[in-house]
C-alpha cells in the first residue's frame, strides 16, 4: 500500500534519501559504502545491482532483448530503447520557456535548465568541483579513485567513461560513424569531426593570450604558447637538442640514424624530410611558384625569394661586430668575416697558394692550366 500512499518511511541518515521499500534503500547505501556484490565471472566487473549485471553480461553474450516496433534495430537495454523510439516519434512534451530545447522527461527539463540559471547542485567533497547532474558527478569522482569500470574485451583497455569505451571499440571495428557533409572525410569520434569542419568553415576558437593569434584545435595553440614561454619539452637522448613540437624531435633524429624515407621517382634522391623532397622535384618540373611581385622574378624556394627581395629594399640584416660592414646573406658576412680572422680556407694543391674566396683560387688556377677567361 506504500506504493499508491507514496509513504516513504525508509530514510538515508548519510543524505536523506527516502524511499518506500527496504530493498531499496539497502541498495542505495550502497553508493555510500561502495560495495559491490555481484561480479561478473568473465572479465571481473562488479557492481552494486543485479539489474546491472544482468545488462553487463549481455556485452558478452551480445543479446540485444529490446526491439523498436518501427525499424529493425535492436538493444541490449530498455532506456537505450527508449531513447531510440523517439527519434520515430518525435515526443518530447517538455519545452524550455528559455531556447528551443525540448525533452521526454520532466526531470531532464529540470536538468537543463541548469545551464541557464547556473546552478550546480552536485559537489565534489574532495576538490569542490560542481556540475549540473549527478552522473557528471560520478564520473569525476573516478578522477580521486582512479576506477576504471569500462574494459575493452579485445585488448583489455580500461577507462573511467562509457563513451570513451565505444570510441575505443571503433580502433577494433573501423568504423567511423560522423562524416562530413562538405567532404567525404569521416571519422570514429564527433570530437574529430568538429575539429575537421573548422576545415571549411575556417573557424578558430582558441586564442593566444600574448598574440591574439588564433588556432583552430587546442593542441596547435598548447604549441604556439612555447614560442612565447620558449619551452621545449622534447630532447633528443644522443645530443641535447630540445625542441617545443614532437614532429621535430622526430625530424631530428634522422641525423643520427642517417634515416631518409623520402624518395625522388624520378632519380632516386632521397632526404630525411617531405619539404626537402618538395623543392626537389622542382629540378625536375622546373616549377618556380615563388614570385617577386616587383620585377617578376621567379624560384623553386621561398627562402631564395627573401634574398632576392632584399635586392629592392636594400635590407642588409647580417652585421659585422667588428666594423660596420654590413650585407644582405649570411654567406657573404661569413667571408666578410676572413679579413679579420686572416682565414685562407681554399688552398692550391699545386704550389700551396691560399685565399679566403674560391673565385680568387680559380682565378689562381689559371696560372698553372694556362687558361684564359673567355
Amino acid at each position: 500500500m506504500q506504493v499508491h500512499s507514496n509513504e516513504k518511511p525508509h530514510t538515508c541518515e548519510v543524505c536523506g534519501y527516502s524511499c518506500s521499500q527496504k530493498i531499496n534503500l539497502v541498495i542505495h547505501m550502497r553508493t555510500h559504502t561502495g560495495e559491490k556484490p555481484y561480479s561478473c565471472e568473465v572479465c571481473g566487473y562488479s557492481c552494486s545491482t543485479k539489474s546491472s549485471l544482468v545488462r553487463h553480461m549481455r556485452t558478452h553474450s551480445g543479446e540485444k532483448p529490446y526491439s523498436c516496433e518501427v525499424c529493425a534495430c535492436a538493444f541490449a537495454d530498455k532506456s537505450t530503447l527508449v531513447k531510440h523510439v523517439r527519434n520515430h516519434t518525435g515526443d518530447t512534451p517538455h519545452c524550455c520557456k528559455l531556447c528551443d530545447y525540448s525533452c521526454l522527461k520532466k526531470s531532464t527539463l529540470e536538468i537543463h535548465m541548469r545551464t541557464h540559471s547556473g546552478e550546480k547542485p552536485h559537489s565534489c567533497e574532495v576538490c569542490g568541483y560542481s556540475c549540473f547532474e549527478k552522473s557528471k558527478l560520478v564520473s569525476h569522482i573516478r578522477t580521486h579513485t582512479g576506477e576504471k569500470p569500462y574494459s575493452c574485451e579485445v585488448c583489455g583497455y580500461s577507462c573511467s567513461l562509457k563513451s570513451n569505451l565505444v570510441s575505443h571499440m571503433r580502433t577494433h571495428t573501423g568504423e567511423k560513424p560522423h562524416s562530413c557533409e562538405v567532404c567525404e572525410y569521416s571519422c570514429a569520434t564527433k570530437s574529430k569531426l568538429v575539429r575537421h569542419m573548422r576545415t571549411h568553415t575556417g573557424e578558430k576558437p582558441y586564442s593566444c593570450e600574448v598574440c591574439r593569434y588564433c588556432f583552430a584545435t587546442k593542441s596547435t595553440l598548447a604549441t604556439h604558447m612555447r614560442t612565447h614561454t620558449l619551452e621545449k619539452p622534447h630532447s633528443c637522448e644522443v645530443c641535447g637538442y630540445s625542441c617545443s613540437e614532437k614532429s621535430h624531435l622526430v625530424i631530428h633524429m634522422r641525423t643520427h640514424t642517417g634515416e631518409k624515407p623520402y624518395s625522388c621517382e624520378v632519380c632516386g634522391y632521397s632526404c630525411s624530410t617531405k619539404s626537402t623532397l618538395v623543392i626537389h622535384i622542382r629540378t625536375h618540373t622546373g616549377e618556380k611558384p615563388h614570385f617577386c611581385e616587383v620585377c617578376g622574378y621567379s624560384c623553386s624556394r621561398k627562402s631564395h625569394l627573401v634574398k632576392h627581395m632584399r635586392t629592392h629594399t636594400g635590407e642588409k640584416p647580417y652585421i659585422c661586430e667588428v666594423c660596420e660592414y654590413s650585407c644582405s646573406e649570411k654567406s657573404g658576412l661569413v667571408r666578410h668575416m676572413r679579413t679579420h680572422t686572416g682565414e685562407k680556407p681554399h688552398f692550391c694543391e699545386i704550389c700551396g697558394y691560399s685565399c679566403c674566396e674560391k673565385s680568387n683560387l680559380v682565378k689562381h688556377m689559371r696560372t698553372h692550366t694556362g687558361k684564359k677567361r673567355t
